[in-house]
């Protein structure tokens, strides 16, 4: 089972922010007491934030999928809902924070410095909180709007002033241990260290810190060994010390080879520029350290190729890490490097707060620029037929928010548009009545038929709550056609009676009603030639 992950992918999402409440207040004598529909609250967010107490990245290992509370929705009699906790996960000091395409979203690097990974959907406003003078008792809340959803992909980075790099089984775990208090894994046997160790060194008035990495082999740049994979924790420090084995027995290595091999590898690797240190590896200070000379023939080894190592420039160190001999030496040449490293860096810092800032310049109401236009329009094709794509972050919050099974909140949203300009936009674009336009750019898109014509507000409303006129199809027939369907009216009329005429003329019918009456008011003609009808 792993016991230290310094790489995980983390699936966050915020919570869902809770919907808005439609609910009138009902008082006796009072049948018109008002809306009183509360808002929904807020979804959580996902928060990464430093802790010292974090040294590892393993419980995301295990539960990649965090999720943020939602928000309750609103009630009646003005309860609003409660906002959704944020969901605060976490992580170590120097954890570097990347989406999927490496791109860098934060480095932490201080305790208590916080993220925001996924922010938390908003809650709908209730009716309450829609009412205006115009439009006094809504009959339509908005929803609440989804969480943001990410991948992000957290990476830890060891903050350490000091790396010790060399191959496996070079002393880097003993002389870690013999200068701190630090008790990593120590054995005869390559690749003993299968996880970064960290350890405390306190050198007079300085205390930094050392990070010990598994072992290098040749064509660790190429994916050989385990030390390449950890080189991320070194890329902070700001020293370098090559620990070199000078009594190993494995035919073809000696101290030269070995350094040589080692600083290849460090050659071959990209330093992250998020790392804070953007120098490359094999350029950084280094010091070389020939370890185990409390053996006779490494202490002749070492003697014979120091000299070789100081004319390429380097600081030799012979050390024995069993005996602790030539450790105090060490310690405070490491210091220095440290120390020299801390005031570049704080001078630097100095010079970067130096920055001049502007002061704000506050110009009158008639001087001001125009306004920023807060969405587009991008025209596409869809089956050799115009569409329109409208985008941006209010129209695609408005989408969500609005209940579509609610004709009044689609004539809220169509009047929230219009004030917005889109509509002027889409003219100006090119659009005609019934051309498709779609809001927003991903899956939750909306899709619908332009129709210019829906313009006014809630003052030209006078529909019952929840419906809205300007949305009902309503065809009402000119006079024109009126006349033309009075007359075929009054044809058809004509045509019936002219049938039931010429029916009772061939005998179909054997008396006529009109005779029948007439008889009755003794007001025969007697151009109607009809029988008896007592005959």
């Amino acid at each position: 089972m792993a016991e230290f992950v310094d790489r995980v992918v983390l699936h966050v999402s915020g919570g869902r922010g809770g919907n808005g409440c439609v609910s009138v207040r009902r008082e006796k004598f009072k049948p018109l007491g008002g809306p009183n529909g509360g808002n929904g609250g807020n979804g959580g967010a996902v928060i990464l934030r430093v802790d010292n107490q974090t040294t590892t990245l393993l419980e995301y290992h295990h539960s990649p999928h965090q999720h943020a509370p939602n928000g309750d929705i609103g009630r009646g009699d003005m309860h609003h809902g409660f906002n959704g906790e944020d969901l605060i996960l976490t992580v170590p000091q120097g954890t570097v924070v990347k989406d999927r395409e490496g791109n860098v979203l934060a480095d932490l690097l201080r305790v208590g410095d916080e993220y925001v990974a996924a922010r938390g959907g908003m809650g709908g406003l209730g009716n309450a909180a829609l009412a205006s003078a115009k439009r006094k008792a809504p009959g339509f809340a908005l929803l609440g709007t989804p969480g943001e959803e990410a991948d992000i992909v957290l990476e830890l980075k060891s903050i350490a002033d000091v790396a010790l790099v060399g191959y496996p089984s070079a002393g880097k775990s003993s002389l870690i241990a013999a200068i701190s208090a630090a008790r990593p894994k120590i054995a005869d046997y390559p690749f003993t260290t299968l996880i970064p160790n960290l350890g405390v060194v306190q050198a007079g008035d300085v205390r930094y810190t050392v990070a010990d990495v598994p072992g290098l082999i040749e064509g660790a740049s190429e994916g050989r060994g385990l030390g390449h994979r950890f080189l991320r924790h070194v890329e902070r420090s700001s020293a370098l010390v090559h620990v070199i084995d000078c009594a190993t027995l494995e035919p073809g290595r000696d101290p030269i080879s070995d350094f040589e091999v080692i600083r290849g590898e460090l050659q071959n690797y990209e330093v992250d520029p998020t790392a804070g240190v953007t120098v490359p590896l094999h350029e950084r200070p280094q010091i070389v350290v020939l370890n185990k000379i409390d053996v006779p023939e490494a202490r002749e080894l070492a003697e014979f190729v120091r000299p070789e190592f100081e004319e390429m420039g380097f600081k030799v160190f012979e050390i024995s890490t069993a005996s602790h001999e030539g450790l105090k030496s060490l310690i405070f040449a490491m210091a220095k490097l440290v120390e020299e490293d801390r005031v570049s860096r704080a001078a630097a810092e100095k010079e970067a707060e130096r920055v001049v800032v502007e002061a704000p310049v506050v110009r009158p109401k008639g001087f001001r620029g125009k306004k920023k236009q807060e969405f587009t329009i991008r025209r596409e094709e869809r089956n050799l037929e115009p569409l329109f794509r409208v985008i941006g972050e209010k129209p695609e919050r408005w989408i969500q928010q609005t209940d579509f099974n609610n004709d009044e909140a689609v004539g809220y949203l169509a009047d929230r548009l219009a004030r917005l300009g889109v509509e002027d936009e889409l003219f100006k674009a090119g659009a005609r009545a019934g051309d498709a336009v779609v809001i927003g750019e991903n899956d939750n898109s909306v899709i619908f038929d332009w129709e210019p014509t829906m313009v006014g507000g809630a003052e030209l409303l006078s529909s019952p709550r929840g419906t809205d006129a300007r949305l009902e199809e309503i065809i009402r027939p000119t006079r024109a056609q009126k006349r033309v369907e009075y007359k075929e009216r009054m044809d058809a009329k004509a045509e019936a009676r002219a049938e039931l005429e010429s029916e009772r003329v061939a005998g179909v019918w054997t008396e006529s009603v009109e005779y029948r009456k007439k008889l009755k008011e003794g007001k025969v003609d007697e151009n109607i030639d009809m029988p008896n009808v007592e005959d």
